[in-house]
C-alpha cells in the first residue's frame, strides 16, 4: 500500500423541507435504489461512498454536484443516517482557533465554519451564534491563552479579542475568569439535521442512498460468462453481512470509527488504527440554564487533542457539561460498561495503546475518576461557575470519538487519506482520519476529496 495522501499538519428537527428518503434491503439479495437516475432493479454504480455520517454525506452531495452524470451510490451500516459520531457530537460550529498555522485542521475549520453557516442561511436550518469564551481562570494558564490568541488571529479567525475580567461578566454574569478569548464568530446547530439535508441534496440531484448495508467485503469482480459485462464496467464488488451485494468502479471510504477495518477490507493498511474514546457528557438542570448563555471553555493541554470538559448551550435550550475523554472498549459503546471482545482485542493487540498508556497514565487515571465520580467533575466546573454544585447536575448523553493512532503510541491529529496499488486499491480513496472539527469542516472536507476523486480516477 502506498499512501495517497497523509497531512499530518500539525469532526432537531427540520427547520424546513422533509427527511430524505432512505432505501431498505428488500427481502433476499435485491436491494432497491432511491434516487432521480436509477432504477429500482439497479445495483451498479461509478462511485460509491461507504459511510453515511455528514462527511461522507457531504462528499456524495459534491461528487454529484460536479459529476451529474455519474451515478452515485452511498451505503450505511445502521438503519438511519448520521446515527454515531455524527448525532453524538456537541453541535458547535468551531471557529479555527486551536489548530497549527498552514495546517490542513485550521484552513478547512475556517472555510468549513463559513460555509456551514451559508448553508444552514440557504437551507433555513436554524443555528445560533452565540459565541464562545476561552477561559483562563489560573494565573499560569495566561501565558497560553496569550498564544492561542496569536495562533487564532493567524489562523485568520474572524473577531477575536481578548478580555479581563469585566468583560468576561459583561458576556458571562456567572463566569469567574482572570481573562479569556472572546470568539464571537462559535455557534452551535443540530449537525445531524444539517447531515440529513447534505443527503436530501444528494438524493435530489439523484444520488442513491442504502441503509441496513454493513460491508463485510471488498474484492475484484470475477470473469465469468453471467456477469462479463458488468464486470468489465464495474470491477469491483462490495459485499454485506447479509449476502447482498453492488458493484461499482470507483470507492470512496467515509467509514469513521471502522476506518481501519473497511481499509483493511480492501487489502490497504490498516494504520492508522482506530482507538475509541468515549466522552460522557453531564445535563445541567434546567432551572439553573440561565448561568450559562454561550459556550464556555478552558485553555486547553496541547498535549492532547481534546479540548476539556466545557459548558456548550444546545439548540434544544439544554445545557451540556463536558466531555471527558475516556477509553472504551467498544468501539459504537455509548455505555460505561459496554465492551466488544473484538474491538478490545484490537485495541490491546494491534494498536499502539500501550505505549500510548504508558506515555500518559496520570491523564488516564485521572479521566476515569472524573467519569465515575461526579464530584470531581462538578469541582473543576466551580473553577469557572462557582454558582454549580451537584445537585444541579444530571448524568447525560455520551459520543465516541474515532481517534487514529499510529504503531508507536502517537495520537494522529490531523487529516488522513490513503489508496492503494494494484488493481483494487487504485480505484479506492480512503478517508483514514477525519477528526474534530470534521463537522464543523464536513463542506470544505467534501470539496477537497472531490478534487481528490477527480483527479485520481482521472473523471
Amino acid at each position: 500500500m502506498v499512501p495517497l495522501l497523509r497531512y499530518l499538519g500539525g469532526a432537531c428537527g427540520w427547520a424546513r423541507g422533509s427527511f430524505p428518503r432512505v432505501c431498505r434491503p428488500a427481502s433476499g439479495r435485491s436491494w432497491p435504489l432511491c434516487g432521480g437516475v436509477r432504477s429500482a432493479s439497479s445495483s451498479s454504480f461509478d462511485i460509491v461512498i461507504v459511510g453515511g455520517g455528514i462527511v461522507g454525506l457531504a462528499s456524495a452531495r459534491a461528487l454529484i454536484l460536479r459529476h451529474p452524470a455519474l451515478s452515485i451510490g452511498v451505503l450505511e451500516k445502521e438503519k438511519d443516517l448520521a446515527t454515531h459520531q455524527t448525532g453524538h457530537n456537541s453541535g458547535v460550529i468551531h471557529s479555527g482557533i486551536y489548530y497549527k498555522p498552514e495546517s490542513l485542521k485550521a484552513k478547512l475549520c475556517v472555510q468549513g465554519a463559513d460555509l456551514i453557516y451559508e448553508y444552514c442561511n440557504q437551507k433555513g436550518i436554524s443555528y445560533k451564534q452565540c459565541g464562545k469564551l476561552i477561559v483562563a481562570v489560573e494565573q499560569e494558564e495566561i501565558p497560553r491563552l496569550r498564544a492561542l490568541y496569536e495562533r487564532g488571529l493567524q489562523n485568520g479567525v474572524q473577531g477575536l479579542r481578548l478580555i479581563q475580567q469585566e468583560d468576561i461578566k459583561k458576556k458571562e454574569p456567572y463566569c469567574r475568569g482572570l481573562m479569556a478569548i472572546d470568539c464571537p464568530y462559535t455557534g452551535i446547530v443540530d449537525y445531524r439535521q444539517v447531515a440529513l439535508s447534505f443527503a436530501q441534496d444528494f438524493q435530489e440531484a439523484g444520488g442513491s442512498v442504502l441503509t441496513n448495508f454493513e460491508v463485510k467485503d471488498i474484492e475484484m469482480a470475477r470473469e465469468s460468462p453471467s456477469r462479463s459485462g458488468d464486470g468489465m464496467k464495474y470491477p469491483i464488488i462490495i459485499k454485506n453481512t447479509k449476502g447482498g451485494e453492488i458493484q461499482c468502479q470507483y470507492v470512496v471510504t467515509c467509514a469513521g470509527l471502522h476506518s481501519d477495518r473497511i481499509s483493511e477490507l480492501s487489502g490497504c493498511n490498516p494504520d492508522p488504527q482506530i482507538v475509541p474514546f468515549r466522552g460522557d457528557y453531564l445535563l445541567l438542570k434546567p432551572e439553573k440554564c440561565y448561568l450559562i448563555k454561550g459556550n464556555i471553555y478552558p485553555v486547553p493541554d496541547s498535549r492532547f487533542p481534546f479540548l476539556g470538559v466545557h459548558f456548550t448551550p444546545r439548540m434544544d435550550g439544554n445545557i451540556w457539561l463536558g466531555p471527558n475523554a475516556v477509553l472504551a472498549f467498544k468501539r459504537e459503546g455509548y455505555r460505561p460498561f459496554d465492551f466488544s471482545a473484538r474491538d478490545a482485542k484490537d485495541l490491546i493487540v494491534n494498536s499502539g495503546l500501550i505505549k500510548l498508556v504508558s506515555q500518559n497514565l496520570s491523564y488516564g487515571v485521572n479521566e476515569m475518576y472524573k467519569a465515575c465520580f461526579l464530584g470531581a467533575t462538578v469541582k473543576h466546573l466551580q473553577k469557572f461557575i462557582p454558582e454549580i454544585t451537584i445537585s444541579d447536575i444530571l448524568r447525560g448523553p455520551a459520543g465516541v470519538r474515532a481517534q487514529a493512532l499510529d504503531r508507536d503510541g502517537n495520537l494522529v491529529d490531523d487529516f488522513v487519506f490513503d489508496g492503494g496499488v494494484g488493481d483494487i486499491g487504485s480505484r479506492i480513496l480512503h478517508v483514514r482520519n477525519a477528526p474534530s472539527p470534521a463537522a464543523t469542516s464536513s463542506l470544505a472536507i467534501s470539496g477537497m476529496i472531490a478534487d481528490e476523486v477527480q483527479q485520481r480516477f482521472e473523471l
